[in-house]
């Protein structure tokens, strides 16, 4: 039994079958069975049930299957940290962000640290606040980045940088012109709002409620699942919003979009880098996250 048999042995089992399997590892779907095989009759014990074209773990697959894991694991933590040890960092790194983050700010840092790191491998999901803040404790990414703060005490949160919330509206719109206007004003206007879970959403319903308004007395026109459809609903004038800068700056310096602030709420926030309390991360997580924190306010620029 050796690590590149337990790697296409768990890539079998998380994808199911044997010929997705042979195309992840780049060999012949006959070569992943024999190397199965081989396995089973190293432990003497069938691992994978053939159904049909369903490959399923039997429960001694299954066992092997949590220690494969954490083998394969532990090999690339020791990688990582040799690489580290010798000043060059490789591997690869999952990592999350919410929308403003994920869009705006986390792709600019992963491309410089690109351009020092060459050989780092770096995925990043995108999602909403609570997501991201989910992924983190399941452990699916090691670190997030996200616009609003979690109550789970599972959960490290340490501030990143400042965003800025201004209402937004299309240059079309009779308060274009306004460089501000109270919350009472727009009371009327369609407001587009996102969705549950969404750290913009979060923060945007504690400011009212901190002044003791209601999100129900506003004109909630809309309720949208990303920012980017958020903007477009805004340019196509469905209504206006109040939403992070960073996402429309391209807008704002065309035209086509004008930003408006409010002049009896507090809209400024933070973003938070999210990893988990108790779970020691890679010492690729900690140089990428070093690096972060280093360069995100330069890399990603002031809001306007």
């Amino acid at each position: 039994m050796d690590l590149w048999q337990l790697h296409i042995f768990t890539k079998v089992v998380e994808l199911g079958s044997f010929s997705k399997a042979a195309q992840a590892v780049n060999l012949s779907q006959p070569t992943v069975s024999s190397h199965i095989k081989d396995l089973e009759d190293h432990l003497n014990c069938r691992l994978i049930d053939r159904l049909g074209r369903k490959a399923s773990p039997t429960k001694g697959g299954e066992l092997l299957y949590s220690f494969a894991t954490r083998l394969l694991a532990l090999r690339d933590e020791a990688q990582s940290a040799m690489s580290s040890f010798l000043g060059k960092p490789t591997g690869s790194l999952a990592i999350a962000g919410s929308n403003i983050p994920g869009c705006y700010v986390l792709p600019k840092v992963i491309g410089a640290f690109s351009k020092y790191y060459p050989d780092v491998s770096i995925s990043l999901k995108i999602g909403d606040t609570r997501s991201v803040s989910e992924d983190v404790i399941a452990g699916t990414v090691e670190m997030g980045v996200v616009g609003a703060l979690s109550p789970n005490k599972q959960l490290t949160q340490d501030k990143l940088m400042d965003d800025h919330l201004t209402l937004i509206v299309p240059a079309s719109h009779p308060l274009a012109e306004k460089e501000a206007v109270s919350i009472k004003s727009i009371a009327d206007a369609p407001f587009i709002i996102r969705e549950q879970g969404s750290g913009t959403r979060k923060f945007f319903e504690k400011v009212l409620a901190d002044a003791g308004i209601g999100l129900d007395s506003l004109n909630i026109s809309g309720q949208l699942g990303s920012t980017e459809a958020v903007r477009e609903a805004i340019k196509a004038g469905l209504g206006v919003s109040i939403f992070s800068t960073r996402a429309v700056l391209g807008d704002l310096r065309c035209g086509s979009l004008k930003s408006i602030e409010i002049s009896d709420l507090d809209f400024r926030r933070s973003f938070y880098l999210v990893r988990h309390r108790q779970r020691t991360a890679s010492p690729l997580c900690q140089y990428f996250c070093d690096f972060l924190t280093a360069n995100a306010h330069d890399l990603a620029g002031e809001v306007e």
